[in-house]
């Protein structure tokens, strides 16, 4: 575990943590993305590495179609979410308690199949 010092008034770059919704382009869609930090911290705010991940499939790196996906540790489902809009696959996501409400709410704006497994 890692002990980073944190104060929201510094310049360090995570202001964008704090909004409560964060916008994508992903699969010719719009994707709104809501980030709770206050109440659920690290686990429900989009990272790059989420953005990276999703770049890369839309890229076409990964055949989707007529697969399964499964997101581990999903957040705030933005994977998920695109790759389910990729391939129309059905995506699997498991996170914890309140941070998997988070993904289930994100993704049931976008309308695509989904379980949950904690």
């Amino acid at each position: 575990m890692a002990l980073v010092p944190y104060d929201e008034t510094t310049e360090l770059g995570l202001q964008k943590f704090h909004k409560p919704l964060a916008t994508f382009s992903f699969a010719n869609h719009t994707i709104q993305i809501r980030q709770d930090w206050r109440h659920l911290g690290v686990a429900a705010v989009v990272w790059e590495a989420a953005i990276v991940l999703s770049t890369y499939l839309e890229m076409g790196a990964v055949e989707l179609r007529g697969r399964s996906a499964v997101e581990l540790g999903a957040g705030t489902g933005l994977v998920g979410i695109v790759a389910a809009l990729l391939g129309r696959v059905h995506s699997h996501s498991t996170d914890f308690g309140l941070v998997l409400a988070c993904a289930v709410a994100n993704r049931a704006q976008e309308d695509v199949m989904f379980t949950t497994i904690k």
